[in-house]
């Protein structure tokens, strides 16, 4: 089974950016800036979640909902036809409170502002629940394997950007309490290895 970074990296090629530059009124390298600070957000909220087995449940039902096939139709949800309810929904399960406080970090690290990071955001959301959709239909992927797999993405992240000294604690690195500044720190590091080929 591929890693998820891998996956997503697949689905966010050149053209992919430039559509979502497009829909969010940004240009393709601040959008691909704010997307390697975004990410790792993204998996670190879906494996904190998916770290308690009612919470590895629940994204298992979801990702019944979710079974890929919105990457296949990747114009459509970019072109806002998908409109911004079902990103928006998702966002919020995975980021919960931490939801504006991540659109502040990577705004403030990319030079988008907030509103810009918050569609930028909801139209992510349902890329990655389409990626991890995608692996549990093609490698029959389990709710108790969810952390693992997670897990793994989280790993390979780390493994590619070494200087964000793990991604485990990443809502909130140094225990502030603002975790804006942490998503700005990991973000950076992030970069170079995210979008490295």
């Amino acid at each position: 089974m591929s890693s998820i970074l891998d996956s997503l990296q697949n689905h966010l090629g050149p053209d992919t950016i430039q559509q979502i530059s497009n829909q969010i009124g940004s240009d393709p390298a601040a959008t691909q800036n704010a997307i390697g600070m975004a990410l790792p957000m993204l998996l670190s909220g879906l494996s904190s979640n998916a770290a308690q087995p009612e919470g590895a449940a629940a994204l298992d039902t979801a990702l019944g909902q979710h079974d890929g096939s919105i990457l296949d139709n990747l114009g459509g949800l970019l072109g806002g036809a998908a409109g911004g309810g079902i990103g928006g929904a998702i966002l919020g399960h995975i980021l919960g409170s931490k939801r504006t406080p991540v659109e502040e970090g990577v705004a403030r690290g990319s030079g988008l502002n907030t509103q810009q990071v918050g569609k930028l955001l909801i139209l992510l959301a349902p890329i990655v629940m389409g990626v991890l959709g995608r692996m549990k239909q093609q490698g029959g992927m389990s709710a108790d394997q969810l952390p693992d797999v997670l897990n793994r993405g989280k790993a390979d992240l780390e493994a590619r950007t070494p200087s964000t000294g793990g991604l485990g604690g990443i809502l909130d690195q140094n225990r502030d309490g603002n975790i804006a500044d942490d998503v700005l720190r990991v973000g950076t590091s992030v970069l170079g290895g995210l979008f490295r080929k």
